[in-house]
């Protein structure tokens, strides 16, 4: 289950003075799956105004409505395989999304698998974020414990010349669990809770 405190503290960060979202990587969708796109770029050199509108994009997956429109799950025993999504996504959130091999790998499994009548695109968001220590009172004691290094994904249908909408799925890994990184855990989301895109859970956890 997933502690709402855990992700609140994750997005009160989440505007442009607090931020320290480090890189932001994307592909452009077409209806059938195929990249009609990509970019790469450090997020601190995107203008105000797109600070913003992507900060919202991130912010919409752990802010969620916890273990309804964003669940947890644990990875299978065999996670450590050489070839399944977990070593992936952890190859990528360790290069910083820098990568663009890697990236576009990502992108074309969510392409063969993820199921849509319109053109959408991936965003992965990649923070580093100095976890503080907290005495037991919660008050914060200034010097940091550990950094937690992590991705955000967002699906969003395209609402325009390469305009992304509201997500309508996406996913936060490693978890931010008992205020430290949880290697074994993804939180995915959906819009829909009631009519899930099963086809992105499975990906993600075969």
């Amino acid at each position: 289950m997933i502690n709402r405190e855990d992700m609140l503290e994750l997005t009160r960060r989440m505007t442009v003075s607090r931020s320290s979202i480090t890189r932001i990587a994307g592909g452009y969708m077409d209806s059938e799956g195929y990249i009609d796109g990509t970019f790469n770029t450090n997020f601190l050199k995107l203008t105000l105004s797109d600070k913003q509108k992507n900060l919202a994009i991130a912010k919409a997956i752990p802010f969620a409505d916890t273990n309804e429109n964003l669940k947890e799950y644990k990875f299978v025993n065999n996670r450590q395989s050489s070839a399944n999504m977990w070593k992936l996504l952890n190859e990528m959130n360790s290069s910083g999304l820098k990568n663009d091999a890697l990236m576009e790998t990502f992108y074309d499994l969510i392409g063969e698998k993820y199921q849509s009548n319109k053109d959408y695109a991936i965003f992965v968001f990649h923070d580093r974020y100095d976890v503080p220590m907290k005495a037991s009172d919660k008050e914060r004691l200034g010097e940091s414990e550990e950094v937690h290094e992590y991705m955000i994904g967002a699906i969003c249908p395209l609402v325009g010349d390469y305009e992304p909408g509201e997500p309508e799925c996406g996913f936060i890994y490693p978890m931010f669990k008992d205020r430290s990184t949880d290697v074994d855990h993804i939180g995915i989301y959906q819009i829909d809770k009631l009519r899930p895109h099963k086809e992105l859970e499975e990906l993600f956890l075969q």
